[in-house]
């Protein structure tokens, strides 16, 4: 059956590797490969050294020699300011330069070229538009776009701005284990609760997610944005580190060819102690003694010395997975699945983890790398004219959203895991004689104080009527979309007239 003109496609836009997915004209999922081979694009952005853009594959292929000029996890940095821990933390394990943007928001640089973090998103999107334009022999100018479910509003919006830069409607963006949800559930029929548990490249999810037949509702949410299978690549990386600099003296940090050779080894040797016990790890010729002797790494990883590593990032998954659990109502009793998705869940240790805390062995109704993509299709197809899939996600915000009270506290218009789309008024008031201006400035996170979450923007409302101070009073709408968008408006109660308003997003 044939596929419709303009078709919306599903895109999982991911840490590690990105892919796209599109449901057929006789209503089957395809995955889109990219050549007739691989159905995942790395999410890898690079210049060389002739200035010509590299995206995906032929990025990733020139990594080693061109470390300092290839942009990678670039998703971890998204929505940030440059000031946060987060970039701090980034910036001390990838080759590439980060610094400021002009709104204290975060550029990375290659090449001598500066780009944003919108760009490089932008960059992915193209690439994997033209896939999917080439494969569907078609104009793509719609997409549903995945992001982890733990993103706040400003990385949600940065997804949108990504899409604007290339002209890519993004119709509708979902969480990425709801999408997962939906690659599983529909047309099972099914009343059941089940967890999703996510653990990609650079990001860390947990929904507990009720599914009635083609509702899925969202009971509870969770996750840590800088938790990822980069996270179990860094632990062995800096394991081989300190055991070159005890054997042999010489720190290999500051060498980025060197690191990037024991960066990509550590992600293959990971991979392999899935399925083996023990796993050579040799990088030779990887620097050199004074007198000009080659020195070489020669060690051997086992199963047993990985976990060691990386059990602490296991625990606060976990951690994370018992507070949803608990916020989310649902007795443990009543999981009915555990599913796993991303490519970092085939490691055994998570499995036996999961399999020990819920009793059961973690469903394998999904595939962890495709999963997402295809969920993200199959919302696309529900939003089409002609769809009778008839989808209805109820989704909740990941973290509190609110406004920073007179005393620096953080007050909570929207607590965490409320139901979307959502929407609350406050009213204020003035609070000197003749003020014509009032000032918000809105966070989103779940810490006491309101400077230690994340902040949004100042939003100034103007317009008010001047009067004495208390007497002249704003009502302020706050309204948070299907996406997780938040937008606002205020009015005079008396009169009915609206204010304008100006948002703010820079921070200092």
């Amino acid at each position: 059956m044939a596929l419709r003109n303009d078709p919306i496609i599903g895109i999982d836009l991911g840490t590690t590797n990105s892919s796209a997915a599109v449901v057929m004209g006789d209503g089957q999922v395809k995955i889109i490969p990219w050549k007739g081979m691989d159905t995942a694009i790395p999410s890898v952005f690079a210049i060389d050294d002739k200035g010509n853009e590299l995206i995906g594959h032929d990025a990733k292929r020139q990594w080693q020699l061109n470390p300092r000029n290839t942009i990678y996890g670039a998703k971890r940095l998204v929505g940030r300011t440059f000031m946060s821990d987060v970039v701090s933390s980034m910036s001390r394990v990838v080759q590439y330069p980060i610094k400021p943007g002009e709104q204290n928001d975060v550029q990375v640089e290659a090449a001598g070229k500066s780009f944003t973090l919108q760009q490089v998103s932008s960059k992915l999107l193209a690439r994997l538009r033209e896939v999917a334009s080439d494969f569907l022999g078609c104009p793509i100018r719609r997409a549903v776009v995945t992001v982890p479910a733990y993103f706040n509003d400003r990385q949600r919006q940065s997804v949108k701005d990504a899409g604007r830069l290339i002209g890519l409607e993004v119709v509708r963006i979902i969480n990425e284990p709801t999408a997962a949800a939906l690659a599983y559930g529909i047309g099972k029929g099914l009343r059941e609760s089940v967890v999703v548990y996510d653990l990609g490249g650079g990001t860390f999810d947990v929904s507990i997610i009720e599914i009635r037949d083609r509702v899925f509702e969202v009971k509870a949410t969770g996750g840590d944005v800088f938790l990822g299978g980069i996270d179990f690549d860094n632990a062995m990386i800096h394991h081989v580190l300190d055991r070159f600099r005890a054997e042999k003296g010489v720190d290999l940090s500051g060498d980025p060819v060197a690191m990037q050779r024991i960066k990509d080894l550590s992600e293959r040797t990971k991979i392999d102690l899935s399925g083996r016990d023990s796993v050579p790890f040799s990088v030779p010729f990887v620097a050199m003694t004074a007198d000009f002797q080659p020195l070489n790494i020669d060690l051997t990883f086992t199963r047993g010395l990985l976990e060691e590593l990386t059990r602490g990032l296991v625990d606060r998954t976990m951690e994370i997975v018992t507070r949803v659990l608990r916020e989310s109502g649902v007795p443990l009793g009543q999981i009915a699945e555990v599913m796993l998705v991303g490519g970092q869940t085939r490691m055994p240790l998570v499995q036996r983890r999961l399999t020990e805390y819920f009793g059961m062995v973690p469903s394998k109704g999904v595939h962890p790398d495709e999963a997402v993509a295809v969920g993200a299709a199959l919302y696309a197809h529900s939003l089409e004219d002609d769809s009778n899939l008839r989808l209805q996600l109820l989704d909740v915000i990941p973290m509190a959203i609110g406004l920073e009270a007179a005393n620096g506290m953080f007050h909570a218009v929207f607590p965490r895991n409320a139901a979307i789309p959502n929407a609350r008024q406050l009213l204020a008031t003035t609070s000197f004689d003749g003020q014509t201006e009032l000032a918000m400035r809105i966070y989103q996170g779940d810490q006491p104080a309101a400077e230690s979450n994340d902040l949004l923007g100042e939003f100034t409302f103007s317009g008010i009527r001047a009067a004495p101070a208390g007497q002249a009073q704003v009502e302020v709408t706050f309204d948070v979309n299907v996406e997780g968008i938040l937008t606002m408006r205020a009015r005079d109660p008396e009169t009915g007239a609206h204010m304008e308003t100006t948002v703010r997003v820079t921070q200092s």
